[in-house]
């Protein structure tokens, strides 16, 4: 206890430093990766794309980001084992923020698109067991994060084929394929408007109010969902509307004006997908952050903590940096490199993605977003032929998957005992 009193002011710098810094790994590398369909299919350029992801990755971050952050915090490790000295669970935390940090930085500068939950949980994992107890993880729940590994990529590759699949059987394969995309797609823009108010009201609404009393029962929450989906809708219809058929075009490729339908529909759909990152990614750098930030101010390890609304802030505003600053990098391997993306293809992968994010986000799951957006676009690839995908990218992605995790408990390791040196 008088370490955390004597030290406090400075553990709690470090912490919103090594948050910050660690949020910033999540933007140049994940939030890149989340972008990365829509640049790679030409619906945006790199510019528009960063735009749209500032603006909802910090929505989301800030509105629905408060659910995930307890399994980080809390989940993945025992508190109890740290009820007699909570300062090392400060320590823990710094030395996790700061791993995972420094290898999300080492892995963006050589434009890998590694997963920010896996150097998060690798971190956590590591200084736990080797710098505590092996009994201080929560072995389980660890269980449980590694197996929605497995899982994400293969629910959205099976939602993003299922996608591509109804867009080829709608639109492509009919004898008109422009008309049917002006039919079929504002069905489409229904559902990014449905998803993200569905993720907004039913985590959004419960993060922003609860202390107001102000609550919705789930039907009224489905009636207003469905509300903004419809509304949604009508604003793509307008759009759609602008866009004309253009016979020279179609007269090189039978699909050049639909695609240009879908490159509007790409435009809802990156701005759900970065809703839904925002959403559950934010965790990965305001969970630890918020578990030091609780120890300083109560002392105690068991005390229950409040996710105060300027770490959320703060995670939110570093992500943002983080893809403006280092983002561009990255963002050509899964929007170029693992099979060629069209406007059409790329919005299957897209709403795939944020639909399993969504999904793991609303229960509390931290997966990693980059094996679910490899999935979805593995899923699009699949349904055109296995030969419509680059292996040898396939290959060094799954390469820099198993690195990851050993690296962040690694530094995770090493740097918990320098800070356990310098403070004692």
């Amino acid at each position: 206890m008088s370490i955390i009193s004597e030290y406090g002011q400075i553990l709690l710098i470090l912490a919103c430093v090594f948050g910050v810094f660690m949020a910033w790994g999540v933007g140049a590398n994940d939030v890149a990766n989340a972008m990365g369909t829509s640049v790679g299919s030409g619906a945006l350029t790199v510019r528009q794309a960063i735009i749209i992801a500032m603006i909802f990755e910090f929505a989301g971050a800030y509105l629905a980001g408060g659910e995930v952050t307890s399994t980080i915090r809390k989940g993945i490790i025992d508190p109890g084992i740290f009820t007699d000295t909570p300062h090392l669970l400060v320590y823990g935390m710094l030395s996790a923020l700061l791993a995972a940090g420094t290898w999300l930085l080492v892995a963006s500068m050589l434009g890998w698109p590694v997963s920010t939950t896996h150097s998060i949980v690798g971190a956590i994992v590591g200084f736990a067991a080797v710098g505590i107890s092996v009994d201080a993880v929560a072995w389980g729940k660890v269980g449980t994060i590694v197996m929605s590994w497995v899982v994400s990529p293969v629910l959205a590759g099976t939602i993003s084929f299922g996608l591509f699949r109804s867009v080829q059987w709608l639109i492509l394969n009919k004898q008109d394929p422009f008309a049917e995309a002006k039919r079929f797609v504002p069905i489409y823009m229904f559902l990014v408007g449905f998803l993200i108010s569905m993720v907004t009201i039913l985590k959004g609404l419960k993060h922003v109010f609860k202390d107001s009393g102000f609550t919705l029962s789930f039907g009224e929450s489905i009636m207003i969902a469905v509300a903004m989906g419809i509304f949604v809708a009508l604003v793509g219809n307008y759009f759609l509307g602008r866009i004309k058929r253009d016979d020279r075009s179609d007269a090189e490729n039978r699909y050049a004006s639909v695609e240009r339908v879908f490159a509007v529909l790409m435009v809802f759909t990156a701005c759900a997908m970065a809703f839904a990152h925002g959403s559950n990614d934010v965790a990965n750098a305001v969970g630890p952050m918020a578990a030091v930030i609780s120890v300083i101010n109560t002392g105690s390890v068991a005390a229950k903590s409040v996710m105060p609304a300027w770490v959320l802030l703060l995670g939110g505003a570093g992500i943002v940096v983080g893809l403006a600053t280092y983002g561009v990098k990255v963002m050509a391997t899964i929007g170029k490199k693992i099979t060629e993306l069209t406007p059409s293809r790329g919005f299957a992968a897209e709403l795939g993605a944020a639909a399993t994010v969504v999904l793991a986000s609303g229960t509390g799951l931290p997966i990693s977003t980059t094996h679910t957006l490899v999935g979805a676009v593995l899923g699009v690839g699949m349904a055109r032929g296995i030969g419509a995908l680059n292996l040898r990218v396939i290959g060094t992605i799954f390469m820099s998957w198993v690195i990851t995790l050993p690296a962040g408990a690694g530094l995770a390791i090493i740097f918990f005992f320098l800070f356990k040196g310098i403070f004692g």
